[in-house]
């Protein structure tokens, strides 16, 4: 199949660009690079240096006549939304339905929406949380992810577009860069390496820090190739369902870093503390049963195993 992948020199998007083109898809990149890097670009795919909400997008759809979207732009940081709502609102929303308008007027067969398990469902009152549980986005990233979904929707029943929603837990990996809280793993290893302490935040009630699902990259790439033939009309968690507190991920980091550079200094593990920042939620952890039956999906890389990956990819980098 033809693919589009938005945000394809991304993080997770670049990873997921990989899988495509091994298991033989013809991979189409779109990105500006505002968070990209083009160290992840894959040769392989065709690469498009261009704005989701540009006008020229239509174009790239007549041109290209892709069979499935795969959408991974986004402005991703919580924080950052917080602070400037109309930038993450200008990005997740107005850009996304660029995409849509010209996947309808060009035939696409389905998009793979990437949302957000991690934010969306704010301080649910199911815990773990699957997908029943209601859209109480607690800040303004969050909001633009259900919003999504809600265009996702119109868009099937107006003109039969096709989709599948992942909302994911918080990913970690190689090529994650230090920004925005669901880059809290990269942070740790950026600092640890340039020998700088690390801060957890947390609420007053809990000094080890939030609850999150983290989970590895690896997995988060088996889920969107099981995506393309499933899970239509479906919004799906991807996960491990394991909360993880910071403080006690911040310590595994710390471990999986100072065994392959026994140089880091042993002062390093006493971590700095910090009120919650605007936007962050109490606990997150997601159920992961629906995507399991739905996409055949089961997580394969426990937190250790999937931080020693991490490690090694960014001791070589």
């Amino acid at each position: 199949m033809k693919i589009l992948v938005t945000g394809g020199a991304g993080f997770i998007g670049s990873n997921v660009v990989d899988a495509y083109l091994e298991a033989g898809h013809d991979v189409v990149i779109m990105d500006n690079l505002f968070s990209g890097k083009w160290g992840n670009i894959n040769p392989k795919a065709k690469f498009y240096l261009m704005d989701i909400r540009s006008a020229e997008v239509s174009k790239v759809f007549e041109r290209e006549q892709f069979d499935i979207v795969n959408h991974h732009a986004a402005q991703m940081s919580v924080p950052a939304s917080v602070e400037d709502p109309l930038f993450d609102a200008d990005v997740n929303v107005k850009g996304f339905v660029n995409l849509l308008e010209a996947a309808r007027e060009n035939d696409v067969k389905k998009v793979i929406f990437i949302s957000s398990g991690g934010a969306i469902y704010g301080e649910a009152e199911e815990f773990p949380t699957s997908e029943k549980s209601p859209a109480l986005p607690l800040s303004p990233y969050a909001i633009t992810k259900s919003v999504s979904e809600q265009y996702l929707a119109f868009y099937k029943h107006q003109y039969d577009l096709n989709y599948t929603i992942l909302r994911y837990a918080n990913v970690y990996g190689p090529r994650q860069i230090p920004h925005g809280e669901a880059g809290v793993v990269a942070v740790f290893m950026d600092r640890l390496l340039a020998g700088k302490s690390c801060t957890v935040y947390h609420y007053d009630d809990e000094p080890r820090g939030m609850t999150r699902d983290y989970c590895f990259v690896g997995d988060i790439v088996q889920a969107n190739l099981l995506a393309i033939e499933k899970g239509s009309g479906q919004a799906c968690n991807i996960g491990t369902c394991k909360e993880t507190h910071t403080a006690d991920l911040f310590n595994a980091v710390f471990d999986s870093m100072k065994a392959a550079r026994p140089d880091i200094s042993d002062e390093l593990k006493k971590y700095n503390t910090g009120p919650a920042r605007l936007g962050d939620l109490t606990k997150s952890c997601l159920l992961c049963g629906k995507a399991e039956q739905e996409l055949g999906f089961q997580p394969q890389f426990s937190l250790k195993d999937g931080l020693e990956k991490t490690v090694t990819w960014r001791l070589t980098k």
